[in-house]
């Protein structure tokens, strides 16, 4: 029996007959979105084949199943990052599984550093496109033409539209711009983040990019939005550290929280 096979099984005796609109991923220090979850059915990754044991804090190793704002919603809180294993393919079996649920939309959520100087901690951004140079395709390996996937347009230009409207109409400024995926777990120097502007990023993490090549491949419609924790190294005299990520993550997910709320009440 396969993982994903193995993965439904367990959540159809939890949950019956449950079928999901909307998928999401969420990134460090995100994980009070699933207070927004209701009818809640939560569980645990280990229970669960082929998803990944967090070893990060701030990802909480739980699937939640249930509702937000009228529309159905499977919540992944927490993913596994390319720095934890060696290997960008390992959310492949957990976003199959979501989309054998029903999902057909995608929304990844993620804590990055900013290259914008107006994008202080604490602001969100919509992705818009994103820079995948330093580290393995998750689909290397793959076999079949279905490898082949076009990267034109990573990220659903109607989903970004309508959370995009749904911030402004809450008077929330939500930043656009492209993310670069760096593999961690360190974080980037100075140097390295002013070529990276060079290369045109606005933001920068250590997930999310695997997860949209992958979901593309699955037919997803994507989506991803960054929660600014800190500036990049080398614009702001703080140091970096993953307490801070947790720390400065409050604001930006009380926000994007509203967000979410707002958009699955309207438009998803």
């Amino acid at each position: 029996m396969s993982n994903v096979k193995a993965a439904l099984d367990v959540i159809a005796s939890k949950a019956p007959g449950f079928k999901a609109e909307v998928a999401l991923v969420l990134g460090s220090g995100l994980g009070g979105v699933v207070d927004a979850v209701s009818d809640a059915i939560s569980i645990s990754y280990a229970e669960l084949p082929g998803f990944p044991r967090p070893t990060v804090v701030g990802h909480g190793g739980t699937l939640v199943l249930g509702r937000i704002g009228g529309v159905s919603v499977a919540v992944m809180q927490g993913r596994a990052h390319f720095y934890e294993h060696g290997r960008s393919d390992l959310m492949a079996e957990p976003l199959e599984t979501l989309r054998e649920l029903g999902a057909e939309k995608l929304i990844l959520t993620n804590a990055a550093g900013s290259l914008i100087p107006e994008a202080v901690p604490g602001s969100l951004m919509l992705i818009t496109d994103h820079i995948s140079l330093f580290g393995p395709n998750p689909l290397i390996g793959y076999h079949g033409n279905d490898r082949f996937v076009g990267m034109d347009m990573p990220y659903d230009p109607e989903i970004g539209s309508g959370l995009h409207d749904t911030a402004a109409k809450l008077g929330i400024k939500l930043f656009e711009g492209t993310y670069c995926w760096c593999t961690g777990p360190s974080f980037e120097t100075p140097a390295e983040i002013r070529a990276l502007k060079v290369l045109g990023a606005d933001a920068v993490g250590m997930s999310t990019v695997p997860e949209n090549i992958l979901a593309r491949r699955l037919g997803f419609k994507v989506a991803a939005i960054s929660n600014v924790t800190n500036l990049a190294a080398g614009m702001s005299p703080t140091p970096l550290s993953h307490e801070q990520t947790l720390d400065m993550s409050k604001e930006g997910a009380s926000n994007l929280i509203k967000i979410l709320l707002q958009y699955f009440s309207g438009s998803a």
